[in-house]
C-alpha cells in the first residue's frame, strides 16, 4: 500500500432515490478507473432496496413493549431493533445499543429515519451489505470494463469518544483490513501489531464529502490508492469475540 496522492470526488446529480432504483443507472457516464474505490451511502442502498418501513406496520412484540418502557423509545421502533439484532449490549434510559445480525454492535441496529422523506418511516440497513457492494462492482466491471473496488458506508457513534463517523458496512473488491506486521518502520523495526482497517478508513474520509445533513452527495470516489484486488468483505473488520477485552 504505497500512494502519495489520493483523491476523492463526490459524484454530482445523483436524484433522490426510491424503491427499485437502478443505481448502476444513476452512475452512468461516470469516467471510471481501475483500481478507483467506489464509496456509497448506505441510505441510497437500503432505499434502492426497498428497507423502508412504516411505523404503523409494525405490531410491538411484549418483549419490545416491555424494553421500550427502559429506553423510552417507541416501541415499533424497538421491535425493528429487536428484529435486525442478536443481542441486546446495553439498554438504558434514550439508549439502546445492540449487535446486529450482521456483526456490528450499534445503536437502534443502524435503523433511523433521517434523510426518510415520509413521516413515520424508518430505514434499516441493507439486508446483505457485502453483496449489494458485489453487485455494484459487477455491474460497472459489465458496463465499462473497469475493476474497482466498493465500500459501503454509515456512520455511528463510538464507545469513548464523541461524534459519528464513517464506517464500512459492506465491501467488495478490496480488502478492508491491510496487516503491515512485517514491515519496517522508518528505523527499521519490525511493526508487531499494525493492522489497518483500510475500509474504514476510507468510509471516513469519503463521509466528510458525503456529510450528515442535507448535502445530497451519496456517492465518492477515491483515486490514487493502490490496494490488491481481492473479493473483500466488511466482516473482516469485526473483532473476533475471543479477542474483545470488553465483552
Amino acid at each position: 500500500m504505497d500512494n502519495k496522492s489520493l483523491e476523492f470526488t463526490a459524484i454530482a446529480d445523483i436524484p433522490p432515490v426510491q424503491a427499485g432504483d437502478n443505481l448502476l443507472k444513476m452512475l452512468r457516464g461516470y469516467d471510471f478507473q481501475d483500481d478507483d474505490i467506489l464509496i456509497v451511502a448506505q441510505k441510497i442502498i437500503s432505499k434502492s432496496e426497498g428497507r423502508m418501513v412504516a411505523l404503523d406496520s409494525v405490531t410491538p412484540s411484549t418483549k419490545a413493549q416491555q424494553l421500550a418502557e427502559k429506553v423510552d423509545k417507541d416501541p415499533r421502533l424497538v421491535e425493528l431493533v429487536l428484529g435486525e439484532s442478536v443481542a441486546v449490549v446495553r439498554a438504558a434510559p434514550g439508549l439502546l445499543i445492540v449487535q446486529h445480525r450482521l456483526g456490528f454492535t450499534l445503536a437502534n441496529a443502524g435503523i433511523d429515519a433521517s434523510n426518510v422523506d415520509k413521516d413515520d418511516h424508518v430505514l434499516l440497513l441493507p439486508e446483505a451489505p457485502d453483496a449489494s457492494a458485489r453487485g455494484l462492482r459487477e455491474g460497472i466491471k459489465n458496463a465499462t470494463g473497469k475493476n474497482v473496488g466498493v465500500i459501503i458506508t454509515d456512520s455511528w457513534g463510538r464507545p469513548w469518544r464523541l461524534g459519528t463517523v464513517g464506517f464500512a458496512i459492506g465491501v467488495a473488491g478490496l480488502p478492508s483490513v491491510v496487516d503491515l506486521c512485517g514491515l519496517p518502520d522508518l528505523n527499521g523495526r519490525e511493526l508487531q501489531t499494525t493492522t489497518i482497517g483500510i475500509a474504514d478508513e476510507l468510509a471516513a474520509a469519503a463521509s466528510l464529502l458525503m456529510g450528515q445533513a442535507d448535502e445530497g452527495r451519496p456517492v465518492v470516489v477515491a483515486r490514487g490508492l493502490a490496494l490488491p484486488s481481492v473479493a473483500g468483505s466488511a466482516s473482516e473488520l469485526i473483532r473476533p469475540l475471543d479477542g474483545d477485552a470488553f465483552r
